[in-house]
């Protein structure tokens, strides 16, 4: 490739028609995280902006030697995209190679965070969710209620979903997409009711819209797994020590950072320590497990670089 080579970008629709599956994103994700303990995938941590309008501005970095890759990824939030028809979040990847610095590919970042952020929970799930769960609830029902339960669905024997949100269009598109898989599903009367009736709990709240939090992990029945996905936005924090096991995304990226997701004294370990084995998961059926995560920005590059080989191999 030459420098002034003109590169693709890859939209959601490209990226939706590469057909590329939950059982491939667990798998390379799980791949990453390992090569970066033995160092050769690297991650920084997120670097945000807040300025005082309410906007909220990220930017995640991250490579791999096999084959060289670097992805980064620059992300707005902002509620007042609302009033002008276009969705509170909006990013884009750049795909660059690794050792030239020449650029590969731009891709859809709104398509990547929303199947690498249900990736990463999957990649959890499968240690710290019951295997014969069959109930799911959601507290909160946009984009990424949708790719979890698509995740969710291709890894458990789902039945039944319970919804908690507003918008009723994301509820009907979340109930068409729960009808397309054959499950039955529930509007609860409050965020509470989908918390404590359910195998695996999703809560995928936008973390500016809540004021405070309303949700309680003592609530949790026996056996039941918490999908975090939303900074434990909605979550009280303290009630966090009630849980048999709490997993964060990254122990050195939340260490780093000035305010942690949760109590360091209730946080058991991270995705590395499940994948490698050095962290249990699940030990019994009637263990309270959650998932509490920031997003990883090897979960950007790990979809970034599967979207990347579909295109080539096309």
């Amino acid at each position: 490739m030459t420098a002034n080579t003109a590169i693709p970008h890859l939209s959601a629709a490209n990226l939706d028609g590469f057909g590329i599956t939950t059982e491939e994103v667990v798998k390379f994700l799980s791949r990453l995280i390992l090569d970066a303990a033995d160092n050769t995938a690297w991650h920084a941590p997120k670097a945000v902006l807040t300025p005082p309008d309410g906007r909220y501005i990220m930017s995640t970095l991250a490579a791999m030697s096999d084959p060289p890759l670097v992805a980064t990824k620059s992300l707005v939030l902002n509620d007042r995209n609302r009033q002008a028809g276009l969705p509170p979040i909006n990013s884009l990847v750049s795909l660059i190679h690794g050792e030239t610095g020449l650029p590969l590919a731009t891709i859809d970042g709104n398509w990547i965070t929303a199947v690498r952020t249900a990736g990463l929970s999957a990649v959890a799930a499968g240690y710290l969710a019951r295997k014969d769960s069959q109930t799911i609830s959601f507290v909160g029902t946009g984009v990424q209620a949708r790719s979890h339960l698509d995740a969710m669905g291709d890894l458990f024997p789902l039945k039944h979903i319970l919804i908690s949100g507003r918008g009723q269009t994301n509820i009907d598109l979340l109930r068409e997409t729960a009808e397309a898989r054959g499950l039955t599903s529930e509007i609860c009367d409050t965020p509470q009711d989908a918390v404590r009736n359910a195998d695996i709990v999703v809560t995928s709240i936008t973390h500016t819209a809540v004021s405070k939090p309303f949700l309680d992990a003592n609530h949790l029945r026996p056996g039941a797994c918490a999908i975090m996905a939303d900074l434990g936005a909605p979550w009280h924090r303290e009630s966090f020590g009630s849980l048999d096991l709490l997993a964060v995304d990254d122990l050195e990226q939340e260490a780093s950072l000035p305010k942690p997701l949760a109590d360091p004294r209730d946080v058991n370990g991270d995705l590395h320590g499940l994948v490698s084995g050095k962290l249990a998961g699940r030990l019994d059926d009637d263990q309270r497990t959650a998932f509490l995560f920031r997003g990883l920005a090897i979960g950007d590059l790990a979809l970034a670089a599967l979207a990347w080989q579909k295109y080539r191999d096309r």
